[in-house]
This record gives C-alpha cells, structure tokens and sequence, in this order.
C-alpha cells in the first residue's frame, strides 16, 4: 500500500508496512490516562494502540532513496507485534510502484528500533543479508555505537540480524551532526527518543517537509511538549527538540510526515487563535 505526496519537484511517495501493536501507557509515558484516553482510540484485549509503520521513498539528484525500513520478516523480531507481512509489507509497497530492492540507492534508519529498521535485512538460506544489496545504509554514528552496546533497556529493540550484516556487507556509512544527502535531502539530528535519533529533512520548490522519525507516536504529543512516551531515553532533551521541531515547522508551514501516526501520517501544524499548536492531517496527492 501506498500514496504520495507532492513537495516541490519530488514525489514523496508513503509506503506501509502494515501497523504495530504498543502499550499504550508506554506511548503516553507519565501522562496519566485520565488524560490521554481521550486522544488513544480503540484499544486490544492487552490495552494496546494500534500504530502505523509508514516509510517513504522518493528520487533525489538521480538516487532513489528509502527511509525507514518498517519491522521487517524475520521470525522472532518486532514482526511478532505487527500485522502479518500479507497485510501490510515494504518490499510488497515498494514492487507495487515498480522498484525492486536492488535499485535502492540509499537506506536512511532515523535509528535502529526494530520497528524502523527490520527490513533492512531479510534471511537468505537461514542467513541474515542486507535486502538493500546495492544500497548505501546511513545512520547516525552515535545511533550505531549505542545499538551495538545496549544496555539493560534497549537490548530488547536493539537487534543484531537487523545490524551487523549491514557493516559485514561494507554497505553501513556512519554519519554525524547534520549530513546533506542529496541537495534536497537532509538528515538533521533531533536526540531524546534516543541521544542518537535524527529526522529527514526535505526541501524542494521553496517547499520543506520533515519525516519525524519517533519524535513523536500520536498527533497530541505534537501538540502537547510535555507528552512524551516512556521510550524517549532523554525525555527532557525529547521534548526540546520537540518543540523546536515543532516551532520551525509551523513557521516553514512544513508538511510533516510521521511514521506511527495513521497511515500515510502527513500532516501540518498551525497555531490556533488562543496561540495553541494544532495537528491538521493533510490529503496526499494520490
């Protein structure tokens, strides 16, 4: 499945790979639930959200570019909490629009939960391999040493199938600080989900859009800076990067995009007359 939107001269096109099951408690973090019931929606038999999982892909200076690689196939990773691969697949998105895995250039993780980077690998002959064969993979530096050491809270998200065959392969390009990929495509550092978590930044026609990675699960906590989930590492860095974020897309009137929220998850924000932030959802183009 999937739709695109228009952003200057690029097609950004939002590709599903199905939707994930999460505590809501821990998408709304200390916020008590007195509070957020209002904002979750329907709720599982186990009290879980339902989110979605939406990457995009678009061709920039003549490199066809995925970001984000959803929660992958591989037995025993972060598939077992998402709709089966038949109801919602990447790699199904990406055939439907006539692009095979090979013909990717560059992959772009905003970082290495399960949920955002499962695809990047799949087994072959009960080998973990990189699906992206012929594509460079970008992460943020101290994204991939924090991945590689986890620590008693992140080692559950943090999985090696979905990591190490990258390096092994000579396809992993580490990155720090703000990286220009292409002229109209850049990744921008937004640390508190985890010290290591950018977003992508697009730019074309006088026109801006930003993928925002895991800043943010639900449309509330764009609008609400202390809403933040039991997820972000850095909760208090979470939340300034949020409202910056938030505060320089309203200027820009950036079209948002984000990976949880209900598919294909664009959207703008804009001041109300009382000056609060308000989330509006934004029809693609096809």
């Amino acid at each position: 499945m999937s739709v695109s939107y228009r952003l200057g001269s690029i097609d950004v096109a939002v590709i599903s790979d199905g939707v994930y099951s999460q505590d809501a408690g821990a998408v709304f973090g200390l916020v008590p639930r007195v509070m957020w019931e209002p904002f979750a929606g329907p709720l599982d038999e186990r009290h879980r959200l339902t989110l979605a999982l939406n990457s995009l892909l678009l061709r920039s200076g003549g490199r066809l570019i995925l970001i984000e690689t959803g929660v992958g196939d591989k037995p025993g990773t972060a598939r077992r909490q998402a709709s089966a691969a038949s109801e919602g697949n990447l790699l199904d998105g990406l055939a439907g629009l006539g692009v095979r895995p090979e013909e990717i250039d560059v992959v772009i993780n905003t970082h290495l939960h399960a949920d955002h980077c499962g695809w990047n690998t799949r087994i072959v002959d009960g080998v973990p391999q990189p699906t992206f064969a012929n594509a460079e993979y970008l992460v943020m530096r101290d994204e991939w040493e924090a991945a590689l050491d986890p620590d008693e809270r992140t080692r559950a998200t943090y999985l090696e199938p979905n990591l190490k065959p990258i390096e092994e392969s000579g396809r992993l390009r580490l990155v720090e600080g703000e990286t220009r990929v292409t002229a109209e495509v850049t990744i921008l550092p937004c640390p508190g989900h985890s010290a290591g978590h950018a977003t992508v930044v697009l730019s074309s026609g006088g026109e801006t859009g930003v993928y925002t990675g895991d800043l943010v699960q639900m449309a509330v906590q764009l609008e609400r800076t202390a809403w933040v989930s039991a997820f972000d590492i850095l909760p208090l860095v979470s939340m300034r990067t949020k409202k910056a974020l938030v505060e320089k897309a309203i200027d820009d009137q950036s079209l948002l995009i984000c990976c949880h929220l209900p598919f294909p998850g664009g959207g703008r924000m804009t001041r109300n007359a009382e000056g609060y932030r308000k989330w509006t959802p934004v029809a693609p183009e096809s």
